[in-house]
């Protein structure tokens, strides 16, 4: 089509055709997207510290839970053997219940020699106060008893944060540290992320988002040289608020990657049916 100064509104309507759809993001084979890691952490402790030991290299594949890097806690350690002794000491608890038992005794005397006029009205509340009294104190040993017992646990609580645990399953991006190195708190110690299944983040013009569910199948259309690859995907999350510059509402959508493609793709996500070929999937 020939444009030229003479037919300015021409022009206009073919620039608006071409170039804005492209701006949005949106082609014949959907929206272009770029795919992202399901799960993406990067870990740091909560107190300065040594590292004695870095368990995982760059690449590795974790699992939840696994120690990924291990700070000193060899005066924690110390202080946690001490605690754990008298968390299990109940010496004080036994001393005060035999107390408290004598002193009953004493004031049972007491009151049947006073029946008898052989004791005092004054030496028998005497006793009764001596009974209260090793109350009070088999219960103050009770309390410090389980006082010891919650610093313990405090004490495991600590050493443990002392100890960087994958909180996923997944595969370690980075490692920020090296063994003998020293760190402060919250620096950026290590990064874990997930991609299988990868997320990805479409811009979804409001009109056509209007029509979309929760749980909803999508084609999700990776670039593979001769011919793409289509994968098909689900709808995991629909904002509830739209982006007012751009008419779109943000919609997420989970796929699976079991092949382990690297999170970072730009793909087109196709929101209906795909004349593209698919690749098949065993779920």
């Amino acid at each position: 089509m020939r444009t030229d100064n003479k037919d300015p509104l021409l022009y206009l309507l073919l620039v608006c055709t071409i170039i804005l759809p492209a701006r949005a993001g949106i082609n014949s084979a959907g929206i272009a997207a770029i795919t992202n890691p399901s799960a993406d952490v990067t870990l740091s402790f909560v107190q300065p510290g040594r590292i004695t030991e870095v368990h995982v290299q760059e690449g590795d594949i974790v699992k939840a839970g696994q120690s990924l890097v291990q700070q000193d806690d060899a005066v924690e350690k110390a202080r946690l053997a001490q605690l754990e002794a008298d968390s299990t000491n109940m010496v004080s608890i036994e001393a005060s219940r035999a107390s408290l038992a004598q002193k009953r005794v004493d004031l049972q005397k007491l009151e049947t020699a006073a029946a008898r006029e052989a004791a005092t009205e004054l030496e028998v509340e005497h006793a009764r106060l001596d009974v209260k009294i090793a109350e009070l104190s088999l219960d103050l040993a009770v309390f410090e008893h389980e006082q010891a017992v919650r610093k313990y646990e405090e004490a495991k609580l600590q050493i443990d944060r002392m100890s960087l645990k994958s909180p996923i399953d997944g595969s370690i991006e980075k490692v920020e540290v090296e063994t003998g190195e020293s760190v402060n708190a919250l620096e950026s110690v290590v990064r874990v992320v997930k991609i299988d299944p990868l997320w990805i983040e479409v811009p979804v013009p409001l009109d056509r988002a209007s029509r979309l569910t929760r749980d909803g199948a999508v084609d999700v259309i990776f670039p593979g040289g001769r011919t793409d690859i289509s994968l098909k995907g689900k709808i995991i999350f629909i904002a509830a608020v739209a982006d007012a510059g751009s008419s779109t509402l943000r919609v997420r959508v989970e796929v699976p990657n079991r092949n382990k493609r690297s999170a970072g793709e730009h793909v087109q996500v196709v929101l209906s049916t795909s004349s593209a070929k698919r690749e098949g999937i065993k779920q």
